[in-house]
């Protein structure tokens, strides 16, 4: 007799012994499952209300789908065929007082369902600003095949796969793509959004407290796409600063040759780059819609093309 544990084969197992492995692997998956991460384990007061959002929604949907599933089990007991005691009618007649319950209980639960969802869509409208105490710093965000290229514009610094950000500081995001759509998404700050080529758009966010919160694609875009992962490091306000300077004093020059370099297929660890070039995120729009016009496609599929010796 073999059987397999894992990927060790048990010769002449023991059943109980085989038991007892194979009985680790439930639990070791359901200890990862309920880690704390993701939209249930908010660490923003965007995330935090979008998950108000969904509980409120499963809720009200659940005043309904709870009694049919237990309507549904009580009517298949007490009409079951060994109960005599149940009356069976077998002509059909119209009943309107069952006809008003059945219809009106949905149309009063989609009409608060699509209320709250409704007026929670407009509460939490990404380009809306969030309010803080602290002014809010800007970073300007490009998809890439297939990684992220963080450009903070009024520091003049650029980062790849990391973005790091105060607490407590609202983040005014501007986004494109300079390859095909995809979409960025930080489930614990919330509001996964949209980046096109030739397009922006507008994300706010804010972290209420330190910690290290995983980003990645939303959006399939191509061979390594699952892999185009970046971490959010939010770090206290005082030392926010002091992390500038140290990207200022080190790496190298964001300039259009290593630009170029980016734009390329393929995976890139997390790097920085002490300078970028005055409005590149400006640039790389312009000059996405541009490519794409003249290739006579879709802004949105248009690829990034860097004259030689600009």
């Amino acid at each position: 007799m073999r059987s397999w544990v894992g990927s060790r084969p048990v010769r002449n197992g023991n059943p109980k012994r085989v038991l007892r492995y194979s009985g680790l692997w439930p639990a070791a998956l359901l200890g990862a499952s309920c880690q704390s991460a993701g939209v249930l384990d908010p660490k923003g007061p965007i995330a935090s209300a979008e998950r108000l959002l969904l509980i409120n929604s499963t809720a009200i949907m659940l005043v309904v789908v709870g009694p049919v599933i237990l309507a549904t089990l009580a009517f298949a007991w007490w009409y079951r065929a060994a109960n005599a005691r149940a009356s069976r009618a077998s002509d059909l007649a119209y009943e309107g007082r069952i006809e008003f319950v059945v219809w009106s209980i949905p149309a009063l639960t989609v009409m608060l369902l699509g209320g709250v969802i409704w007026i929670g869509s407009h509460q939490l409208d990404p380009r809306a600003p969030i309010a803080a105490k602290a002014s809010p710093i800007r970073v300007d965000v490009v998809a890439l095949d297939w990684k992220w290229l963080f450009i903070y514009p009024d520091q003049g610094i650029a980062a790849v796969n990391q973005l790091t950000i105060p607490v407590e500081t609202p983040v005014e995001f501007r986004l494109t793509s300079a390859t095909v759509m995809n979409s960025f998404f930080v489930p614990q700050l919330g509001s996964q959004i949209y980046a096109m080529g030739g397009m922006t758009t507008r994300l706010n966010l804010l972290a209420s407290e330190p910690g290290a919160y995983q980003g990645f694609s939303a959006n399939f875009s191509g061979r390594d796409f699952s892999r185009m992962r970046f971490v959010v490091k939010a770090v206290p306000a005082g030392d926010f600063p002091a992390w500038v300077a140290q990207v200022q004093a080190t790496g190298s020059a964001l300039d259009d040759a290593g630009l170029a370099g980016l734009a390329k297929p393929g995976l890139a660890e997390p790097t920085t780059f002490r300078s970028v070039a005055p409005k590149l995120f400006e640039r790389i729009v312009g000059q996405t819609a541009a490519g794409a016009a003249k290739a006579g496609v879709d802004a949105a599929c248009g690829p990034l093309v860097l004259p030689e010796g600009r």
